[in-house]
């Protein structure tokens, strides 16, 4: 379990980030963080990272708090950040580097399999399209099966159509080992698509809104009735996050309605 206990950021310029982040996250459970700009979403994915520290409260991933960056904390980022001096299937193995070489070459042609690049384990970063390249990001951030894995919008630079094609090969993936996942968007179908919670996050400093529960099972179908509800109850949300000063702690009834 993933838990964030009053978690605040202050910089040192007086700007607060974040106040007062207190949540939750099951073992394998995917949560989407969702809010307007300003709201600290990359902020708090940063220190769940490691790669900053809290002013108050602290982040603790299975009974151990996390202050700095953990071998079982996969990250994937807005750019694939590949190392364009290996090969795609060096990339993938990377975190491997203490298995036998004949079973770190299983693992990694078995992740490229599952992410679409089965024979392409040859070919240089270059050579691949930008799509291509974020499916070599996530054969490597699971392939290593951390037990949580972060995204900071690793699809937003990219087209519709291989947007949803990424979408699936990550919960194939995700599927094999059920890691915790903490994930930034700002595309509130992607959150609905992938995400068994989304937390509506408020700006100014960044906090903890509202909180919607994503009843629908897997695989969702974007066309149906029941996820274009859900849909609209995040935007709600996300329009009142906006527009009041102070934090909702509890939705309306006909809103917890659209959920169901």
């Amino acid at each position: 379990m993933l838990t964030f206990d009053n978690l605040s950021k202050t910089y040192a310029d007086g700007t607060r980030a974040l106040a007062g982040i207190t949540a939750e996250v099951a073992a394998g459970e995917i949560l989407a963080l969702v809010g307007g700009s300003g709201c600290g979403k990359t902020t708090l994915l940063r220190l769940v990272a490691g790669l900053d520290r809290a002013s108050e409260g602290r982040i603790v991933l299975d009974g151990k708090a996390i202050t700095e960056p953990r071998a079982d904390v996969g990250v994937i980022f807005q750019e694939p950040r590949l190392f364009p001096w290996l090969s795609v299937a060096d990339n993938v193995g990377f975190g491997l580097s203490d298995l036998a070489a004949g079973e770190r070459q299983r693992l990694v042609g078995h992740a490229l399999e599952r992410v679409g690049l089965g024979g392409y384990d040859r070919r240089w970063p270059r050579e691949l399209s930008g799509g291509q390249q974020q499916r070599v990001a996530i054969a490597r951030a699971l392939i290593t099966r951390p037990k949580l894995l972060l995204m900071d919008e690793p699809f937003s630079a990219l087209d519709a159509t291989t947007r949803t094609s990424l979408h699936e090969h990550l919960l194939a993936l995700w599927e094999e080992s059920r890691p915790t996942v903490v994930m930034v968007t700002h595309d509130v179908e992607e959150a609905v698509t992938l995400a068994d919670r989304i937390m509506v996050m408020q700006p100014r400093p960044g906090r903890v809104f509202d909180e919607l529960e994503n009843p629908q099972t897997r695989p969702r179908d974007r066309l149906s009735p029941a996820f274009e509800a859900s849909k609209r109850e995040v935007l709600r949300t996300l329009e009142r996050s906006l527009r009041d000063d102070q934090p909702q702690q509890h939705k309306a009834a006909e809103s917890a309605g659209m959920w169901w």
